[in-house]
């Protein structure tokens, strides 16, 4: 029985592998009016109803390193992927509540998660949006569904934070070709988490002079 567990488990393995070597091929050899459509369905389906670990990140490193040109636009294409397929997860979660949400995560990982959106608020989405795997996301798309997300928040908080984290895979890509896959395995999470905290940095700032604003403009008057 253990032989052939193992022996399923190589094969789906073996498949995945390639079937992602196959996405590799098709990515770069196709033209860019195939390739950005396809990564559109890539990211959708990677971030709702399958789990296709950094995927999303491989193929953006691997076309962006073949075509430097592509790193002004490709990596968006990656992004509104993705934000499609949260927002299919967020629309199912939404529809089916905190009883679909228990179903899906476990209790004490989800209870932790909504701390998170109560105390940090859509830097609860954006920061986990930002990092790359291993870090859990589909658990904070869920959330933000059973919870009642403002949804056109959530898509722009998704849609920047992704952007800013394929653009920077991108950037690398191009500077140091397609080893920067194994270098952002061993300290993308690092890089990621100092863009994070400059971007939410830059954010806060923005919203504390906003809020200054009307502060002055009523004194004035």
């Amino acid at each position: 029985m253990f032989d052939w567990l193992r022996e399923t488990a190589l094969w789906f393995q073996q498949g995945f592998a390639s079937t992602v070597t196959w996405l590799e091929h098709f990515i770069i050899s196709v033209p860019m009016y195939v390739a950005a459509p396809a990564m559109l369905v890539i990211g959708a389906l990677d971030s709702s109803l399958l789990s296709l670990p950094e995927i999303n990140d491989y193929l953006v490193v691997m076309r962006c390193a073949k075509q430097h040109s592509a790193v002004f636009y490709f990596p968006l294409f990656a992004a509104a992927g993705s934000v499609i397929g949260c927002m299919l997860l967020y629309t199912i979660i939404r529809g089916g509540g905190q009883a679909l949400l228990r179903r899906r995560f476990r209790t004490e990982h989800i209870e932790r998660v909504e701390r998170a959106y109560a105390r940090w608020g859509f830097l609860a989405l954006a920061v986990p949006a930002l990092l790359p795997p291993p870090m859990p996301f589909k658990i904070f798309v869920a959330t933000a569904g059973a919870l009642e997300y403002p949804r056109w928040r959530f898509m722009l908080t998704i849609m920047i934070a992704r952007s800013v984290r394929y653009y920077v895979e991108g950037t690398l890509a191009v500077f140091y070709g397609e080893n920067v896959l194994s270098w952002i395995k061993e300290n993308g999470a690092l890089v990621l988490a100092i863009v994070a905290v400059v971007f939410v940095g830059g954010l806060i700032i923005y919203l504390i002079k906003n809020r200054k604003k009307p502060a002055v403009e009523k004194a004035a008057r």
